[in-house]
Order: structure tokens, then sequence, then C-alpha cells
């Protein structure tokens, strides 16, 4: 059976992506900062026949990180997904920069990724397959030159804390290939969420069963390949 876990499954990509590893047999742990207040997981979790737990985890707080571990112990996880994250601050333009906020978006965004990541590095390793994926942006690419009519003019910050969460993935990719880590960094795409706008090109659902199959298609060979969600690769 594989176990998969999830941070920030209360809501958008997360949440779908809960939902069909469930539907394809999975055992899912979906982790979220408030899971009394989280009622679609809950829901998930009530008619999932136990294979869906629900975990407390504010991946800003060290402390919680450490709970989560030890809430784990040495269960393997097969498949871990970074999927919690900040747009960032509201000035985060060439017209300003809210300089606290920026270092917010790094702490959710490239940070807690990578100590996540550390913290369950043993239940990847005990696990069979030994997936860990991080949800990025195409705006953490620098390769891109984005028009400065598009809204990319106002994330700074976020463009930011994306491109970093690419180097410390990659970085784990090289650094742990020895003991069989297969890392993936994937665009969900522009998805219809609380992030992305009802504008968006695309619904959670059709994000998560693409990026689902990214996942299920990693190899040590495409270990560390910055790729869309639906396998087009993407320039650093």
């Amino acid at each position: 059976m594989t176990t998969v876990l999830i941070t920030g499954a209360n809501r958008g990509v997360g949440l779908a992506l809960a939902r069909q590893y469930v539907a394809s047999g999975a055992d899912v742990i979906g982790c979220c900062r408030e899971p009394a207040k989280a009622d679609a997981l809950k829901d998930l979790s009530a008619g999932s026949g136990g294979r869906v737990r629900i975990l407390p985890l504010d991946v800003t707080d060290e402390p919680s990180i450490a709970f989560l571990k030890t809430a784990l112990g040495n269960e393997p996880i097969d498949i871990l997904i970074n999927n919690a994250g900040v747009l960032g601050p509201k000035d985060q333009s060439p017209d300003g920069i809210d300089a606290e906020g920026w270092m917010t978006a790094l702490r959710v965004n490239a940070l807690a990724p990578v100590l996540v990541a550390l913290a369950l590095a043993d239940n990847l390793k005990r696990s069979r397959e030994k997936k860990l994926v991080a949800i990025s942006s195409d705006y953490g690419s620098i390769s891109i030159v984005w028009p400065s009519t598009t809204s990319a003019r106002n994330r700074y910050a976020y463009r930011a804390s994306k491109a970093a969460l690419n180097s410390g993935m990659r970085a784990l990719s090289s650094d742990w290939a020895a003991d069989g880590v297969i890392v993936g960094l994937f665009n969900p795409g522009w998805v219809q969420t609380d992030m992305g706008g009802p504008t968006a090109r695309i619904t959670p659902e059709q994000s998560a069963s693409g990026l689902i199959r990214r996942i299920a298609e990693l190899t040590p060979a495409t270990s560390g390949i910055f790729l869309d969600y639906d396998g087009k690769p993407i320039a650093w």
C-alpha cells in the first residue's frame, strides 16, 4: 500500500491530490495548520474507511514539524508532497516591497519544504517509492521573461521564493540520490484556487490528475528536473 503525505491538504490542489490518491487506493496523511476547521478534509477522512489521517502542521513552526515527525515515528512515507504555500504580501512589486512579507514568503515557500523533508528523511528512505515532491511554480523560473503587464509584476517575493525552493530541492535530488530518494519539482499550472483566482485555466482536479501522473513517472533519471503538470520541461 502506498502512503502519501501532503502538506496544505485542506484545500485547493492539496485537497484534490488527497481525494485522487485515496480514490486510487493509497493511504493519505493530510497535514494542515488547523484540522478542526478543515471541513472538506474531515469529510474525506470520514468516508475513507480509515485511509485518511489528518495531522496538524504549521510549516513555519519548527516545533510543529518536530511534532509531526514524532507522530509518524518510523512509519514509511512513499510520497512526500510539499504543497503548502503562500502568494506573499500585497506589496511585492517594482513600486514597493514589504520586507517582512517577503521573508515570510521565503520561509513558507522555500525553507519549510526543506525542513519538512529533512525531518522526514528517514521515513522517506524506509519506504518503497522514496519520492520527495515540491509543488513549485513557473514563476520560479528565472529564464522566463514575464511581461510587465502580467501579474508577475506584482509577485516579486513569490517568484523569488519559488526560485529558492527549486534550488533547495535540486540540491536534495543530488545529495540524496545515493539513498534512492527521487525528487520531483512541478508547476501545478494556473489553477482555480484562492491563489490562482476563479478565471484560472484549470481546475484543482485537472492539476492534481496531471501531477499524480508526473509523480508516478518519476525515476532516478528524471530526479531534480523541473516540469509542468502536463509533463513539459520548464527552464530554470
